[in-house]
């Protein structure tokens, strides 16, 4: 088992990145091989000259070591041969290090023309993907064998999208766009991780990527994307809940997290920080949803952002309803 694996399974999150070394995951992508070729070129040079520089500086410590019968021995002061060898080695290295490396990243940067657009937002502490036909999801779905472009966004800090198992690795930085693509070549789930420090949920901003066939991708997303219509009101808020990240900050079992718990909240008294009080209803929840700074409840800090223009009024009311259903499922 390599190292992601194990950060993998130590975070909870199923993963199928299984094979490859030590050092790297098994690759599914088309750019892998690329990324790869030039970590274990580099890795290799570089192991080469430790050993040689080591073992010479070991031998020349036994060899020329302080001895009785044995004084110092003057040295020249200049080998030209010996100066060119480890200056004009060690500069053709170095240059074809950096020509693999940036042919790698033109290659990652510049997607194909037909590439399949999805849009990536990150915010404290969860990933959401919107597909061309305006669905959104906490997972990344994409189709075997064609070119995806992800168009990456920021609602507050700088995060970072990270998929091991695709050697894709791109800041996401707010107030710019930043891009990266990738062809996956096996079906599956990937895992991917946020890989810039980003406060306190920061090693629990997960997600998935799941590789579909083509064929499956579209049956697939044109199911995801009428969910609304086609589950019961508390249902579709439910997986409203779980796919714009709400479980993140807010948990349904009691326990306090960024934000106050969902368990119980429907006809609670809420105090605020400002000394007011009100009875949670749909109002406060739709207030809260769309403008959070305006009623903080007491104890917490104003970090949520608000979900105005990226919510429907018609998912806002679901989420509602979700919320007043876990109030009946009390015992």
């Amino acid at each position: 088992m390599n190292w992601l694996s194990m950060v993998a399974a130590a975070s909870g999150e199923a993963t199928d990145i299984k094979g490859g070394t030590f050092w790297m995951p098994a690759s599914a992508s088309t750019t892998a091989p690329e990324v790869d070729f030039v970590f274990y070129f580099i890795f290799a040079i570089s192991a080469f000259f430790f050993a040689l520089i080591i073992g010479l500086t070991l031998l020349f410590v036994i060899r020329y070591r302080a001895r009785p019968g044995h004084h110092e021995q003057p040295s020249p002061s200049h080998n030209l041969a010996l100066e060119l060898t480890w200056s004009i080695i060690p500069s053709i290295l170095v240059l074809v290090m950096f020509w693999y490396g940036f042919k790698t990243f033109m290659d990652q940067y510049n997607p194909p023309a037909n590439a399949y657009e999805v849009l990536v937002t990150a915010q404290k502490w969860n990933w959401s993907f919107e597909y061309p036909n305006g669905y959104i999801d906490k997972d990344l779905h994409v189709p075997l064998g064609r070119p995806v472009r992800l168009v990456l966004s920021s609602q507050d800090v700088i995060h970072s999208f990270f998929v091991p198992a695709f050697r894709v690795k791109k800041d996401v930085v707010p107030g710019r766009y930043n891009k990266v693509w990738f062809e996956a070549t096996k079906p599956g789930t990937y895992t991917v991780f946020c890989t810039e420090y980003c406060g306190t949920g920061h090693s629990d901003m997960l997600a998935h990527v799941i590789v579909h066939p083509p064929e499956e991708f579209e049956a697939w997303l044109e199911k995801a994307a009428n969910f609304l219509d086609t589950l019961p009101p508390a249902e579709a808020g439910r997986m409203l809940f779980e796919q714009r990240g709400c479980g993140q900050c807010h948990s349904l079992d009691g326990s306090p997290r960024v934000g106050p718990s969902f368990k119980g909240l429907w006809g609670r008294t809420e105090k605020f920080t400002d000394g007011s009080e009100i009875t949670a209803d749909e109002n406060y929840i739709r207030e809260s949803i769309v403008n959070p700074q305006a009623k903080v409840v007491a104890g917490f800090e104003p970090v949520m952002p608000t979900y105005a223009g990226r919510l429907k009024d018609k998912e806002i009311t679901y989420i509602i309803e979700y919320i007043k259903s876990l109030d009946k499922e009390q015992p």
